[in-house]
Formats: structure tokens, C-alpha cells, sequence
């Protein structure tokens, strides 16, 4: 077999704990250490909105219940993945054989790269540009922020910074206000 990133399913809320004690086995155990080469809790950077409409950085992790540990299984592939099954808060190894007969199966080239670039690790292989689907002169309602529910016309529409100038009844007056894609969708017509 070779070395691969394989995906160890956790109680949730043990990530970082379970992370620790295998750290640990590595440290206190040199032959376990030659086999398991590494353990992450993939998190990733997120910028959300508090009930003001403040944009705030949060760290998330991207697989929720799960961490990834680096193996070099080999014929002694049974000995080490019962090592990691029987730290408390493991449920085991994700596979595709349930039966536990044959070694579980690593995360293919592709699904790790995917997990580097949500964790910010690599860079991605392209950048995606959200799509823009909003015109001027059109009505939409704003689903967030501190101007949720209420319904404006779109004014004028920045792509550089992903913001739209809304024009809202606020008091009987219209008033110029500025917000991101995300907080708005369009209305049904």
C-alpha cells in the first residue's frame, strides 16, 4: 500500500482533542510515528455576518466531525488503524468496505487538493467569480443584515467588490444604501 491522507470520523466537538492525543502516540510511540505521519483538523476562514450587519473572520472547520490523518498502511494496516479506533471519541475510519477486512481507502489526489484550497493551504486551481445575475432598475429583498425584509430597487451594481447600491423606503424616504451580493436575492415577480 501506499501513504495517503485517510478520513477518521470523530464525535463531534473531539477534532482538536483527538488531533492531540495522536499527536501524542507519535511523540511517546517511535513506531507508530513511522506509520502515521500526520493528523489535521482542516479549518477554514469564513467571513460572516453578526445580527448588526458587521462583517466579522471566523475559523470553521470544513469537515465537521471528522480528521484527516496521513498513514503509510502496509500489511500491519489492521495494528494501526486500531491504534487510532480505540482513542475515545473515534467511531473509525471512513471506506468503502464496512466489513473492516480490507484497509479503509485515502482520500483521492483530488479530494485532498480540494480540502488544501478551502483551508486556504494551496491556491486554488481557478478562481470563481460569484455570478452576478442582478440589473439595475430591479426590485430585490434584502435577506440580512439590519435592513432584512425590506424590498429596494438596484441603483448601481460594483463587481470588483461584490456590493450593490439599493435604493430603499426607509420612513417614507428613499435612501441610497449599500450591501453585498449575499445579503440579497431577487423577488419573485
Amino acid at each position: 500500500m501506499a501513504k495517503g491522507w485517510y478520513v477518521v470520523h470523530t464525535y463531534s466537538g473531539y477534532e482538536q482533542k483527538i488531533e492531540r492525543i495522536i499527536n501524542k502516540l507519535r511523540a511517546n510511540d517511535p513506531e507508530f510515528e513511522l506509520y502515521c505521519t500526520g493528523v489535521s483538523v482542516p479549518m477554514e476562514t469564513v467571513e460572516v455576518l453578526n445580527e448588526k450587519g458587521e462583517r466579522k473572520m471566523e475559523q470553521r472547520k470544513v469537515l465537521p466531525g471528522y480528521i484527516l490523518v496521513e498513514l503509510d498502511l502496509g500489511e500491519n494496516w489492521r495494528q494501526i488503524t486500531t491504534k487510532i479506533i480505540r482513542i475515545q471519541g473515534v467511531t473509525g475510519f471512513i471506506s468503502a468496505d464496512k466489513s473492516g477486512l480490507v484497509p479503509p481507502t485515502p482520500l483521492s489526489a483530488r479530494e485532498h487538493r480540494q480540502i488544501l484550497e478551502r483551508t486556504g493551504e494551496i491556491a486554488p486551481e481557478r478562481t470563481f467569480r460569484p455570478k452576478q445575475d442582478f440589473e439595475k432598475g430591479e426590485e430585490v429583498l434584502v435577506i440580512s443584515g439590519p435592513f432584512a425584509s425590506f424590498k429596494g430597487t438596484v441603483e448601481d451594481i460594483d463587481l470588483q467588490k461584490g456590493k450593490l447600491r439599493l435604493s430603499l423606503e426607509i420612513l417614507g424616504r428613499f435612501t441610497p444604501v449599500d450591501v453585498d451580493f449575499s445579503q440579497v436575492e431577487k423577488t419573485v415577480q
